[in-house]
């Protein structure tokens, strides 16, 4: 009887190993069927995740983020450090750091130098720009036809232009649109760089046809004119080394009527 029993038990620890089941006093997790999800359903393998792994990771991510922060503190109180202190050697980086946060960034002498480089205009915005073709040799014009009727001697910073009917404004130079908005003195307005450093102004516009940060042409629209009765005047005026000089002088006008 005894036999008996060892050969029925042998005969099913044998197909056990057969089975690849474990065998004698070895547990094992029960593994359940599981419901399979949508992708399973298509084909798709379902995807494991290592916990430990994904641990990992998110203490990088948190080590980085904080690392971060303890930088942009740094540079934060190093900055007020050297507006407070009061000492000669940081009289010079002082300085510095006042020039370049008034100045603009210089845009258009950039894209001069990306257009030689690789032969088109650098694109700022989602779109690339068209390739705009310029003439340099052109001789500049006024922006807007029309008469002057108030010059930069009177109010010092440029010139009114008055036209006879609804006219385009152009640029009167290829540059870069650093403002396109509504100005509290000269309303619709556009401001362009140019490469050689100066910034001309077209202001009193009645609509605006350039954005923020575009690449135009020389004699390029700009924006439109119409003749209203609270606004009959295109404002127009060049800045050169943050001083205001006369357009007159720069482009070749007719007189005053």
């Amino acid at each position: 009887m005894d036999n008996d029993i060892k050969k029925v038990r042998k005969a099913i620890e044998q197909r056990k190993k057969m089975r690849g089941l474990p065998s004698g006093g070895e547990t094992t997790k029960q593994m359940l069927p599981s419901i399979p999800g949508e992708e399973e359903k298509h084909g798709y393998y379902s995807v494991f995740t290592n916990h430990e792994e994904v641990s990992s990771r998110n203490n990088r991510a948190v080590t980085s983020i904080a690392l971060k922060g303890i930088l942009s503190a740094m540079l934060f109180f190093g900055t007020a450090l050297l507006w407070q202190a009061d000492t000669t050697l940081l009289q010079k980086p002082r300085e510095w750091t006042s020039q370049v946060m008034k100045n603009e960034f210089p845009f258009a002498k950039v894209n001069v130098w990306y257009k030689e480089t690789f032969g088109r205009p650098l694109s700022l915005s989602p779109e690339p720009e068209p390739v705009l073709e310029t003439n340099e040799d052109q001789a500049m014009a006024l922006p807007v036809n029309g008469n002057i009727t108030e010059t930069f001697q009177t109010n010092g910073t440029g010139i009114m232009i008055t036209p006879k009917e609804t006219a385009n404004v152009t640029s009167i130079q290829e540059g870069v649109v650093i403002f396109a908005g509504n100005d509290k003195e000269t309303n619709k307005t556009v401001t362009v760089q140019h490469a050689d450093g100066t910034v001309t102004n077209y202001g009193n516009l009645s609509s605006i046809d350039v954005h923020l940060y575009q690449f135009i042409a020389g004699n390029q629209q700009i924006g439109s004119f119409t003749p209203e009765a609270d606004n009959e005047t295109v404002f127009f005026s060049i800045e050169k080394n943050n001083d205001y000089v006369d357009p007159v002088q720069v482009i070749q006008v007719d007189e005053l009527p």
